[in-house]
């Protein structure tokens, strides 16, 4: 077992015994060095972005992190011993990676999954996703095995994601149904809906949408807004907005022109570095449907972190780099569909947020909920 040691929140000097390991990655041909013990005392930092340059750079420059994003990353601050896996799951990792395995971090951000950073002995570094939480451990074969297809699959593409490394679907060797992938350098940025941010997140989803995936399209959308979801929120303050929810979606299904989905786009599955989206991750829904259903998720997202003007800007965002016509019924199904699909209550994804040191109670999560909702019904 290694040490365990805890960073406290804002140290910047590296843990005892690391101190001559406190350089950032040597920077070659666009590729980051081993990361090992930088990633211990350093932050990258998260400036405003530039617009169109979310795969020109995917090198990890550090920096304090002190502008936009001062308390988010991807890992928690404890790098946790070896022991906190299983050694089943250590035993699998490293038969499959071929490498000793010597630190493993906690990933936060993700509630389907247990994510698990971990470092070789080499430093090379490497993300483990365990589906142990239900109901999603009973699907993790489809979940897991879509997740690695649609990573080698965009490998071809500019779209930064990570690549997969190996998989047991059923968890008979890994203990839990299991995929390991390469890790991907940035964190979180979830504090701000500055400009530059939604303008950055509308150029790579309209990336991702213009992706052609050939004879191997991914599943057809799945509805989040399942009729048993159509039930009155016990927090509800308005109503009758939501009943006039309810009654929209009980109308034929618009008429659309496929595209290749996310399908589960928000800041949340952002990675940033330097200013740049650095990763695009957690593909285990990746689908084909409406495009709108994949900017109206992210602006519910947004309108919960953020407000729904938030929301707002960045549907404007990604609509000024397509053609810009929409049609007002199609955006209002779609953009419902994907509200209603947050029942019975939001609270189940703030919950993470509030783990990141966001201030965001269930209350104010729910009322900015209902406020997209109203703000979707009334467009014009």
């Amino acid at each position: 077992m290694v040490a365990l040691f805890i960073r406290h929140p804002g140290r910047v000097s590296p843990p005892p015994g690391r101190e001559s390991r406190n350089t950032p990655p040597r920077v070659l041909a666009g590729r980051t060095a081993p990361l090992a013990g930088a990633l211990i005392c350093r932050r990258p930092r998260c400036d405003t972005p530039s617009t169109h340059s979310f795969a020109a750079d995917r090198a990890l420059r550090y920096a304090s992190c002190e502008r936009l994003c001062p308390v988010h990353g991807r890992a928690d601050d404890r790098v946790v011993p070896v022991g906190s896996a299983t050694e089943v799951e250590i035993r699998w990792v490293e038969s499959t990676w071929q490498r000793r395995i010597t630190r493993v971090r906690r990933l936060t951000g993700g509630w389907t999954s247990t994510m698990l950073g971990l470092t070789g002995h080499d430093g090379e570094q490497a993300v483990l996703r365990l589906v142990t939480k239900e109901p999603w451990r009973r699907h993790a074969a489809g979940l897991l095995s879509r997740e690695a297809a649609v990573q080698r699959q965009l490998q071809r593409s500019s779209i930064p994601v990570p690549r997969s490394i190996a998989l047991d679907l059923s968890g008979e060797t890994a203990g839990a149904p299991a995929h390991l992938m390469s890790w991907l350098p940035g964190r979180l940025c979830l504090t701000s809906a500055a400009d530059g941010i939604l303008e950055a997140m509308a150029q790579v989803l309209v990336s991702i949408h213009q992706f052609a995936p050939g004879q191997d399209r991914p599943r057809q959308y799945q509805s989040w807004a399942a009729p048993g979801k159509r039930v009155m929120p016990p927090w509800a303050q308005r109503r009758q907005l939501w009943h006039q929810a309810f009654e929209l979606l009980e109308q034929p299904v618009p008429a659309y022109a496929g595209t290749f989905l996310h399908r589960d786009f928000h800041p949340g599955n952002l990675l940033w570095s330097h200013g740049r989206i650095s990763g695009v991750v957690d593909w285990v829904e990746t689908s084909w449907g409406p495009a709108t259903l994949d900017v109206a998720h992210a602006a519910t997202y947004l309108a919960m972190l953020h407000g729904i003007e938030a929301g707002a800007r960045f549907t404007n965002a990604y609509r000024r780099r397509v053609d810009g016509r929409h049609d007002e019924d199609e955006f209002r199904y779609w953009n419902v569909m994907d509200i209603v699909g947050y029942l019975p209550d939001p609270a189940k994804v703030v919950q993470p947020w509030r783990d990141s040191g966001l201030d965001i109670s269930d209350d104010l999560a729910r009322s900015r909920l209902e406020q997209r909702l109203e703000h979707v019904l009334r467009a014009h």
